[in-house]
């Protein structure tokens, strides 16, 4: 979660806790709890609807709406948020009504929620949608690689904001540049040394952007950066944290070995077995009920089997059988191994819907419970597509050193894909998942989980 997203969060429950307090005032004609509550039950219903459009406008991306978005389309993000609120706290009240605020409180909470949250996002300006204490980014270089940092910084708009560049006799970018006079214009004099330029422009991160650093990388000048207080980083790590994945094509071995990250204890893999075991149970569970009407509409809408088995590639390299609910044709690889592609025309009617939801993956989790798959990681392949993508692609068998997952970061942060350049992209998120493994990281991949399988974004 960046800067921007933790800010915008704090602020909305800002904003709900006022809602809260006017939908009281505007009910009960005071501010304060009814006399029928107690202190303990006020602050679990308020906790309750905070926490509620919180995660409502978090699943809405209302935090991640562009910076270019027009004031009808904040709005209605905000309404679907206050919907989405509405019914999940209907479920919660039905499930424990003592925590239920009455439908009058929760109606006007709810208004004065989105009307708050409109205003912030969109009636007060473009800077509500920025953070107001972003760190100012010097670029070390003014090459190609040095160009396409700058631009990443000024698209995101949101935790970084580009101070500028400085010339470490390198030249001007070849073509990544469109627009000329706006990089030369950002391009800075050196005012004394190092230190007194970024002092002057506030600077808080330097980024060395630098195509070839032999003779021309100012380490002692760098050096008094880095002990005054200013954060000195390279390409690979900086494109890292605004990112979200690795940049594959400035990565090195060493830069690998002496990166943090990449770190796997026995805590970790105690961790990742008891949650996988949960999952996986209580997923198998809950949808138990409902394996009869699947296996009904498959049957009913095409002649094959129920489940579908096809080898895979797991741990170490090692092959195992993946189950899934068939979604395609029966004879759907007759010609041999082929990509799935989006529209694919071997997927039958019921199999549309079954890979829309995500509920084709459900067996799967028979996968995780036997210790062949994780809950979250890497997306399995098959042998097949391995053994090219690792001609093609360098650092590809890389993914497999951690068990392969039912979703993963790669599967809630890239869309749909089918060729080398799609493989070579999942692989800079699966590998970003790899050197960042985490608890919080988890949580936010399932966060985006249940986005995806509303939404149907991802793969």
């Amino acid at each position: 979660m960046n800067l921007r997203v933790a800010f915008n969060l704090f602020t909305d429950a800002l904003m709900a806790l006022a809602a809260l307090i006017f939908a009281a005032g505007v009910r009960f004609g005071r501010f304060d709890l009814p006399e029928n509550w107690a202190a303990e039950q006020g602050v679990a219903a308020g906790t309750i609807f905070v926490g509620v459009t919180l995660f409502s406008s978090y699943l809405m991306e209302v935090h991640s709406l562009p910076k270019e978005s027009r004031k009808r389309e904040i709005f209605a993000a905000c309404l679907q948020s206050g919907c989405a609120a509405f019914f999940l706290l209907s479920v919660l009240y039905y499930l424990d009504p003592s925590l239920m605020l009455g439908r009058g409180v929760l109606f006007f909470a709810l208004g004065f929620f989105i009307i708050f949250q409109f205003a912030w996002y969109a009636i007060s300006g473009i800077e509500a949608r920025t953070v107001p204490f972003a760190q100012r980014v010097l670029i070390l270089g003014t090459g190609d690689l040095a160009c396409r940092l700058g631009g990443l910084i000024t698209l995101q708009g949101g935790s970084f904001t580009l101070a500028g560049y400085l010339e470490c006799g390198e030249g001007m970018p070849a073509a990544t540049v469109h627009q000329s006079e706006t990089f030369n214009s950002q391009v800075m004099p050196v005012e004394g040394d190092l230190l007194q330029t970024a002092r002057n422009h506030k600077v808080s991160i330097i980024v060395v952007a630098l195509a070839e650093r032999r003779g021309v990388l100012p380490l002692q000048e760098m050096m008094r950066c880095k002990l005054n207080g200013i954060e000195i980083v390279d390409a690979p790590t900086f494109y890292e944290i605004v990112q979200g994945k690795l940049m594959l094509e400035e990565m090195t071995p060493s830069w690998i070995i002496f990166s943090s990250g990449f770190r796997r204890n026995a805590l970790i893999n105690v961790y990742k077995r008891c949650v996988d075991i949960l999952l996986s149970v209580v997923g198998l569970l809950l949808v138990a009920p409902f394996f009869p009407l699947i296996a009904l509409a498959i049957k009913l809408d095409s002649p094959g089997p129920l489940f579908f088995k096809q080898v895979r590639v797991g741990t170490g390299e090692k092959p195992f059988l993946l189950y899934k609910f068939r979604s395609m044709c029966q004879d759907a690889e007759r010609n041999g191994a082929v990509w799935a592609a989006k529209n694919d025309a071997r997927v039958t009617r019921v199999g549309k819907f079954l890979r829309n939801s995500r509920i084709d993956e459900i067996p799967q989790l028979y996968n995780v419970l036997k210790g062949e798959m994780s809950f979250i990681g890497p997306r399995p392949e098959r042998p097949e597509f391995v053994e090219n993508l690792k001609k093609d692609i360098y650092y590809y068998s890389k993914r497999h050193t951690i068990k392969p997952g039912v979703t993963g970061w790669a599967q809630v942060r890239y869309p749909y894909g089918a060729t080398v350049e799609d493989a070579k992209e999942k692989l800079r998120y699966d590998l970003y998942y790899i050197k960042n493994l985490s608890f919080l990281l988890d949580t936010q991949i399932i966060f985006e989980t249940v986005k995806v399988v509303l939404f149907g974004r991802g793969r």
